[in-house]
């Protein structure tokens, strides 16, 4: 073994103990964003464990939550950007936590805490791969390192484009680890290359002043129809959006793209029968099975998160509703633009014949995604084979979304996954936790992503 890789096993081996107790202090602030609970002082504290690991850090005001920058000088004038954010779900419902959320408890080889997988156990385990590194190089980092914390991801990041845009000539980089990463059910690692995008909105109507007595409905107009209708409009039972122009942008997978997941689902064939399992699913939407269920993931969606309408308590309450909304989101595929689709769905509805139908942005985020072929994942898969001991797979694109593209776009990099996680750390749940095994393993794995990272170009 390269003499550098087995000073940081031995560094790691010899003080992971530490690290852990680090990411406890940082698990035991509550910074709640959705909440505004505790949000100032974790930027503060982040601000602090950047410079006591030696990395000079500011504090940025935003709109929102502060966002705290990193930098640490390397030898080559190659920069690796860590994305994390300091911010968590809410802990509720606190009857189901076996400790409490933000006392954070080691038990079973696990750290007990919110936050503890997502996201703070990554950025500590990004700390004590940097620190490892710098030991068993004699104090020097390969390459430069930045780091950008920011505390909305979990409402959304609605100010974190408009940061990057403002501040590319602090962040340029060569590169970017996200926040997320991990192993999979074999114990190998998971790289995700993108997120897709998705459009939030809400959708409203009123017809009436207020609510009328069911026995006018043979003239009164029903919000709760119309709206109904409306949302028929939008697709079709085939699973197809009925948009005009929807799919003028869709990008197809590449063939490259399709391998990698047909080898994913070979590697856990079992994913259609755990869903079914977990979810009660008896048949899949669009009659999807075995592999196509991972291959769908380039498909664009339109799904309802909720509907509301007049009275649904107990009994009847015999009336026509006045109004009506529904909360729609669609998940993008690149290259859709979530304002060209928004658009196009105004257009949609009007020329259906629903003009007083309101359409309301809550959020949205591009679709991004970096090639298979890219030498950072090439990089990140060969090392992660060194760590784990078998092969990754290789994910070209997931079903969520994250503010990868404010990054990607602007910037000019790729974005890999690598970090702490499993298929099970039961984050944005309660009793989430850590694998204090997987900490140890994901700090190797990122040390080694570092090392190699200099020499990439």
């Amino acid at each position: 073994m390269d003499p550098v890789l087995a000073g940081v096993d031995a560094y790691l081996e010899q003080h992971l103990s530490k690290y852990i107790e680090e990411t406890a202090r940082y698990c035991a602030q509550p910074s709640v964003s959705a909440q505004g609970e505790g949000m100032a002082a974790c930027a503060q504290l982040v601000r602090e464990m950047l410079m006591q690991h030696g990395i000079a850090a500011e504090q940025y005001e935003t709109k929102g939550n502060p966002i705290v920058v990193g930098r640490l000088q390397g030898k080559s004038g190659r920069t690796l950007l860590f994305y994390n954010h300091y911010d968590v779900q809410p802990p509720e419902p606190l009857e189901l936590w076996t400790t409490p959320p933000f006392e954070p408890k080691v038990r079973d080889g696990k750290l007990f805490a919110r936050g503890a997988k997502d996201d703070k156990g990554e950025l500590v385990a990004r700390l004590a791969a940097i620190d490892a590194l710098r030991d068993a190089n004699g104090g020097d980092m390969p390459c430069s390192v930045l780091f950008v914390v920011e505390g909305e991801e979990e409402i959304s990041s609605p100010h974190i484009a408009e940061f990057v845009l403002e501040h590319k000539d602090i962040l340029r980089c060569h590169g970017s680890i996200w926040e997320e990463g991990g192993i999979g059910r074999d114990g190998q690692p998971e790289l995700v290359l993108g997120p897709r995008g998705i459009l939030a909105v809400e959708i409203s109507l009123q017809t009436l002043s207020r609510d009328a007595h069911s026995g006018g409905g043979h003239i009164m107009p029903s919000a709760a129809w119309r709206l109904v209708w409306a949302l028929a409009s939008l697709k079709g039972r085939d699973e197809r959006v009925r948009i005009p122009g929807f799919y003028d942008a869709v990008q197809s997978p590449a063939p490259l793209d399709l391998e990698m997941l047909d080898q994913a689902f070979a590697k856990d064939p079992g994913v259609e029968e755990q869903l079914r399992r977990t979810y009660g699913v008896v048949q899949f939407a669009a009659g999807r099975s075995g592999k196509d269920l991972l291959r769908a993931v380039f498909e664009p969606t339109c799904n309802i998160q909720g509907i509301g309408s007049g009275y649904q308590g107990p009994g009847v309450k015999t009336i026509v509703p006045a109004q009506a909304r529904a909360k729609v989101d669609f998940r993008l595929v690149p290259d859709q633009d979530p304002e060209d689709i928004l658009e196009k769905l105004r257009r949609h509805l009007t020329q259906e014949g629903f003009p007083d139908v309101e359409v309301r942005l809550l959020g949205w985020m591009r679709p991004s995604r970096t090639p298979v072929d890219d030498p950072l994942v090439q990089l990140t898969q060969r090392t992660g084979r060194e760590v784990y001991g078998g092969e990754a797979t290789i994910l070209p694109l997931t079903g969520g979304s994250s503010p990868e593209y404010a990054f990607a776009g602007p910037l000019g990099i790729p974005i890999v996954t690598a970090g702490v996680g499993y298929w099970d750390n039961r984050a944005h749940a309660p009793n989430e936790h850590v694998r204090i095994e997987d900490f140890h393993q994901a700090a190797r794995h990122i040390a080694r992503i570092l090392y190699g990272f200099a020499d990439l170009g």
